[in-house]
C-alpha cells in the first residue's frame, strides 16, 4: 500500500552561485554570474538572481544544479560543491520552498553566456558592486563569498579559478579580490614558494611588455603536502 505523510509537501530548489575570473595584463578579477528574472507571471520579474531553478523528481540537487546552470547561461562544466541550505518560510512568494545552494568556480574567459529557458539575460558583475537581487540572494552571495575566502586562505580553491598557466600576478591580484584587502607581494612570493606547488610553464607570449613568467599548480606536489600533515596557506 502506497505511504502518506501527515505534514504538507515543500518544494525543493538549487541555486548556484558561480564565481569567475578573468586574467589581464594587470592581474585577475572576480565577478558572479547573474541572471534576469524573464518570465512575467512569476515573482521578481525582470530583477537579477542566481541562475537555478526547482530540483527534479528523478534528479539529485547536483544534477539539478548543473542542469540549471546550463540551460541558463549556458556555462557547463563548473567546479560545483553545495554550499548551504536556506529554508526560511518566507524566502518565497510562491510557496515553501528550501533551496540548497551551491558555490561554482570557473575561468570567465572560457565561458560562452548563453540565456535560456526562464532566463532573458546572463551577465557577470562584480562582486563588489552587484544589483538588487531577487528573494533571499543577496544572503546567498553573501555566504558564498565568505565560504570563498576561507577556502581560499586554506586550500588551492583560487587555482579553479585561473586558466591552467598563470602569472603570479594574476594570482596576486585575485587573491586580494577575493580578501577584500591588499596582499604584501614579498610575503606572498614567500608562502608560495614554502608551500613548493607551482611549477614553472614558460612565458607569457604575444605581449607588448618584459613577458612574465608563467606557472600551473602542481596537484601531485600539494597531495605529498597534504600527506606530510601540512595545509594549503597563504
Amino acid at each position: 500500500m502506497p505511504y502518506t505523510y501527515e505534514y504538507p509537501a515543500h518544494y525543493l530548489t538549487v541555486d548556484p552561485v558561480i564565481f569567475g575570473a578573468r586574467s589581464t595584463r594587470d592581474g585577475c578579477d572576480l565577478k558572479i554570474l547573474l541572471i534576469e528574472r524573464g518570465l512575467t507571471d512569476q515573482p521578481f520579474f525582470g530583477m537579477w538572481a542566481l541562475p537555478g531553478g526547482f530540483v527534479g523528481p528523478k534528479e539529485s540537487a547536483e544534477e539539478a544544479a548543473a542542469r540549471e546552470l546550463e540551460q541558463e547561461t549556458g556555462v557547463t562544466d563548473a567546479y560545483l560543491e553545495q554550499l548551504h541550505i536556506f529554508s526560511d518560510p518566507e524566502r518565497d512568494p510562491r510557496g515553501r520552498v528550501v533551496t540548497i545552494a551551491f558555490m561554482g568556480l570557473v575561468d570567465r574567459s572560457a565561458c560562452r553566456l548563453r540565456a535560456g529557458t526562464d532566463a532573458a539575460r546572463a551577465e557577470w558583475f562584480d562582486v563588489k558592486s552587484l544589483p538588487p537581487l531577487a528573494f533571499d540572494h543577496a544572503d546567498i552571495v553573501a555566504v558564498a563569498l565568505e565560504r570563498l575566502r576561507g577556502k581560499v586562505r586554506t586550500e588551492p580553491f583560487a587555482f579553479h579559478l585561473l586558466p591552467p598557466t598563470f602569472t603570479i600576478s594574476e594570482l596576486h591580484t585575485l587573491c586580494e579580490t577575493v580578501y577584500g584587502r591588499p596582499l604584501d607581494m614579498p610575503n606572498f612570493r614567500r608562502c608560495l614558494a614554502r608551500m613548493d606547488v607551482l611549477r614553472e610553464a614558460g612565458e607569457e607570449t604575444n605581449v607588448s611588455h618584459r613577458p612574465a613568467k608563467l606557472y600551473r599548480f602542481d596537484e601531485k606536489a600539494y597531495a605529498r603536502l597534504l600527506r606530510r600533515g601540512q595545509t594549503f596557506q597563504l
